[in-house]
């Protein structure tokens, strides 16, 4: 490999990089806090809570399968599962539209929203 091709290299990657940077910044920046976390089973939704309110949900997904949601301080996460891989459990709580906690084993969606949807402005 001669020196011509590695700084190339590294320029595409420094461009890359910073293109990567400024898109996340943009879509941290433009996110809202939500309102309401929105919890889907089967796709189906089977509760709306308020980030407003701490609570502790037991959510039953038929066959003995169950998630605990809380919500705490503005934030949702899932405490505790009994399905196999627990990734539900590993994934940080959540506050600004448009997130989402997802339990595959269980076919759990919880997602934020705000007053009007995902997609509103205010």
């Amino acid at each position: 490999m001669n020196r011509r091709t590695l700084k190339n290299d590294v320029i595409v990657i420094a461009a890359i990089a910073v293109v990567a940077a400024v898109i996340w910044c943009v879509v941290k920046l433009s996110s809202k806090a939500g309102e309401f976390a929105v919890v889907e089973l089967n796709g189906v939704e089977t509760a709306r809570y308020s980030l407003n309110e701490d609570i502790r949900a037991e959510i039953a997904c038929g066959d003995g399968c169950v998630n605990t949601l809380v919500i705490r301080n503005g934030e949702a996460y899932i405490e505790s599962a009994n399905c196999p891989d627990k990734l539900c459990v590993k994934q940080h709580g959540i506050r600004m539209t448009g997130e989402t906690i997802i339990c595959l084993p269980h076919r759990l969606i919880v997602r934020i929203i705000g007053e009007y949807g995902v997609d509103a402005t205010v």
